[in-house]
């Protein structure tokens, strides 16, 4: 039998994109609680204009979020995108270089345009409202060959045939023994629930925040009830049954549940300074959790570590900035203290 070494700890699926932050406080905030999905809305006037003081931009996209995120804590890691043949493809691959994150399993198209998302933050609570194109991305297509290099994959909000991909993923998982961290976009959710269910089965880990959990069980319990779906140890029950291993699970300043088939945990937010923006948070929680998991640590630690992680990015705009090393992550996890619920 012939024995390749893995040339990755992980390899990070889905998409890569440039951000542009608009900061503003011009928005008015709408509660809609009678909405389980958006019980929180933002309105602005119809036809008018408004002037921000200043604009950010960096490197997005949950799979360059997190690749950069577990490139940081000092794992061999490559991100598998598609960019565009233009200036913004050229600024993702150069970030990339600088985080450490391998470029060998990007795919420039030159006639494309790089993916691109114009992220509206307000300024009063760091809530951010996210206007995305895809182009490059919906071209993805995933040779199952190459995931033959990693140790664990990585998977996010896959576009383009994503179901095809999803196939070749699984059958990677299948033919190289990979491990399989699970993050579905809710458009994947939306538009074919029984193929993520179908990943779900095979996920070692599975990473959700808490209205994607809500709409992955509304298809798969129709007849749940508004309150068993505010549950958290509810949600968490159910997508054990369907198969998880492993579950983290967000609710921004709510904080974070996990449960690994025996024990249920949560844990509260921790932040570093004011929040800023809340762009990116999700994917640096994964990244901690997953890393956390990925080294040997319990449940509780893994919480520990995507705290710590989601907490320094909201402190800055952006996905990247904020993200930590391995010992920045060490001096802050002792602060945080998950609470074991049963």
């Amino acid at each position: 039998m012939w024995f390749q070494t893995k040339k990755f700890n992980i390899i990070c699926v889905g998409s890569a994109s440039k951000d542009i932050f608009f900061p503003t406080s011009e928005g008015i905030i709408i509660e809609t609680p009678e909405d389980i999905t958006a019980t929180r809305k933002i309105a602005f006037e119809l036809g008018g204009k408004y002037r921000v003081d200043d604009r950010y931009e960096a490197v997005g996209g949950v799979a360059a979020n997190v690749s950069c995120g577990l490139a940081r804590l000092g794992f061999p890691v490559a991100s598998y995108s598609c960019i565009g043949g233009d200036e913004m493809g050229r600024f993702i691959r150069q970030s990339f270089n600088e985080e450490g994150v391998s470029t060998a399993l990007v795919t420039t198209f030159p006639e494309a345009k790089t993916d691109l998302s114009a992220i509206i933050v307000m300024t009063q609570n760091g809530e951010r409202t996210i206007f995305h194109n895809r182009d490059a991305n919906e071209r993805l297509v995933v040779e199952k060959e190459k995931l033959r290099q990693a140790e664990w994959l990585f998977v996010s909000a896959l576009n383009g045939a994503w179901q095809q991909n999803m196939d070749a993923i699984l059958a990677a998982k299948k033919d190289f023994d990979c491990k399989l961290a699970l993050n579905p976009g809710q458009h994947n959710i939306k538009e074919d629930t029984g193929k993520v269910m179908t990943a779900l089965r095979e996920a070692d880990v599975l990473l959700l925040n808490k209205d994607e959990a809500i709409e992955l069980l509304l298809h798969v319990l129709p007849d749940a009830s508004t309150e068993d779906l505010n549950n958290e140890l509810f949600l968490l029950e159910k997508l054990a049954s369907c198969g998880a291993k492993l579950i983290g699970l967000t609710d921004g300043k709510r904080g974070a549940w996990g449960y690994d088939g025996t024990e249920y945990w949560s844990c509260p937010i921790h932040t570093r300074a004011a929040v800023v923006d809340s762009t990116g948070c999700g994917d640096a929680f994964g990244s901690g959790f997953l890393a956390a998991h990925m080294a040997g640590k319990t449940l509780p630690e893994a919480l520990r570590y995507g705290m710590a992680n989601s907490g320094s990015v909201v402190g800055f705009y952006g996905a990247i900035e904020g993200l930590l090393t391995s010992h920045e992550i060490d001096t802050i996890v002792s602060a945080i203290t998950p609470q074991r619920l049963r």
